[in-house]
């Protein structure tokens, strides 16, 4: 009984830090993104020799982001008003750590010109049984992954994944996130290795919650002038892997 009630205790905490981290602002429409401004990266000299992309509307991008369809064993959900903050209500106490704050926030990194969001939830296998107070818990805790497409014009996805490259590294040691007026201490951000698109970047994310660490994963995929991001929480403070099979799938799609 002991460890439900501290299990139960760590997941209403780690709620906190999910609605701050997805609602921390106003909420907008899917396509409706735009200034960012966290400090740009330069693109790597493959990125730079791609031709200009041309930004895809919204209704392009509704076509590509994955679905219900794409993820078996998971409920795919479109992002609900609120649960997506305004760009300008996500910031860092370092400039550089911008985009980064942006993906953990489902908000398309940069100047996107169209942006559409899904959420991902990983479904519990069960065997039909009534659940037990540990295994309802155990549900509640399932992974829940946030999928961004965002679209840019020109060079602009080549850019804005620099700048997630720069954040990487300039934001290894933590930084804090603020949003809603309440500020969270990211405590690191380790690499993680992944292969996606034409160049992908993955990261474990480790906040500090009232002491206890509240692991995030996070993925960014560029494919063309678009780009894919992902990230990964559970309720129950802790994800164990990279969503491979969700960014598999979106990458599948993006061609």
């Amino acid at each position: 009984m002991r460890t439900y009630k501290r299990s139960a205790a760590v997941a209403v905490a780690a709620v906190s830090l999910a609605l701050l981290v997805t609602a921390c602002g106003a909420g907008e429409k899917s396509g409706d993104q735009g200034k960012g401004t966290g400090k740009e990266g330069a693109p790597s000299t493959s990125a730079t020799s791609a031709p200009a992309a041309e930004v895809l509307s919204a209704a392009e991008l509704e076509k590509l982001i994955v679905g219900q369809a794409d993820l078996p064993g998971h409920k795919v959900q479109k992002a609900k008003a609120g649960e997506v903050p305004l760009a300008a209500a996500v910031s860092t106490d370092k400039p550089s750590c911008k985009p980064l704050a942006d993906v953990m926030s489902y908000v398309a990194p940069g100047k996107p010109g169209a942006t559409v969001t899904r959420k991902a939830i990983e479904v519990p296998k069960t065997d039909g049984s009534a659940a037990s107070p540990e295994e309802a818990l155990g549900a509640l805790a399932a992974p829940v992954t946030g999928v961004t497409l965002g679209s840019y014009d020109g060079q602009g996805a080549q850019e804005t994944f620099a700048s997630l490259k720069t954040a990487g590294t300039e934001c290894a040691g933590g930084f804090t996130l603020i949003g809603g007026g309440e500020k969270t201490k990211i405590s690191a951000v380790a690499p993680e290795p992944v292969t996606a698109g034409e160049e992908a970047l993955a990261w474990t994310v480790t906040t500090d919650l009232d002491g206890r660490p509240f692991v995030t994963k996070v993925v960014v995929f560029r494919q063309g002038g678009t780009l894919a991001s992902f990230s990964t929480l559970s309720l129950g403070g802790t994800v164990k892997a990279l969503p491979k099979d969700i960014v598999d799938a979106q990458a599948a799609k993006l061609g």
